[in-house]
C-alpha cells in the first residue's frame, strides 16, 4: 500500500531527500565529467593543430632559409647572412606560438552547464527542506 506524501514520517521523507540527493549528485558527477571530456578534447585539437602546423612550417622554411642564405651570402659575408635569416625565422615562430596561445585563451574550460545545475539543485534542495 502506497502512503500519500502528507502521511509519511520526518524519517521517511529525510531518507527520500537522501536518495533523491545521492542520485542528483551522480548525475552532475557525470555531466561534469562529460562536459570536461568534451573540453579538453577541443583543446587537444587545438594543441595538436598548433604542433602540425609548426613542424610543417619548420621543414618549409629550412629549405627556403637555405635558398635566402645562400643568396645572401653572394653579397654578404655568409654568417652575416645566415644571422639575419635566422633572425627573422624567429619572429616568425614567436608569432604562430602566440596565434596559437591566443586560441588556447579564447578557450572556456570551465564546466559552465555543470556549475549552473548545480546552482539549481542547491535551490532544489533548499525547497525541499523548507
Amino acid at each position: 500500500m502506497q502512503q500519500s506524501k502528507d502521511d509519511r514520517s520526518l524519517g521517511e521523507l529525510f531518507a527520500e531527500l537522501a536518495r533523491e540527493t545521492s542520485t542528483l549528485v551522480r548525475q552532475e558527477v557525470t555531466l561534469a565529467k562529460t562536459e570536461m571530456t568534451d573540453k579538453a578534447t577541443k583543446a587537444g585539437k587545438d594543441v595538436a593543430s598548433m604542433a602540425v602546423g609548426g613542424a610543417v612550417a619548420y621543414a618549409g622554411f629550412l629549405v627556403i632559409l637555405a635558398a635566402i642564405v645562400l643568396l645572401l651570402a653572394e653579397v654578404m659575408d655568409t654568417w652575416l647572412a645566415a644571422f639575419i635569416v635566422g633572425v627573422a625565422v624567429l619572429a616568425i615562430g614567436y608569432m604562430l606560438i602566440q596565434r596559437g596561445r591566443e586560441a588556447l585563451k579564447k578557450e572556456d574550460l570551465a564546466p559552465r552547464q555543470t556549475m549552473e545545475t548545480l546552482k539549481e539543485d542547491a535551490e532544489w534542495a533548499k525547497r525541499q527542506t523548507s
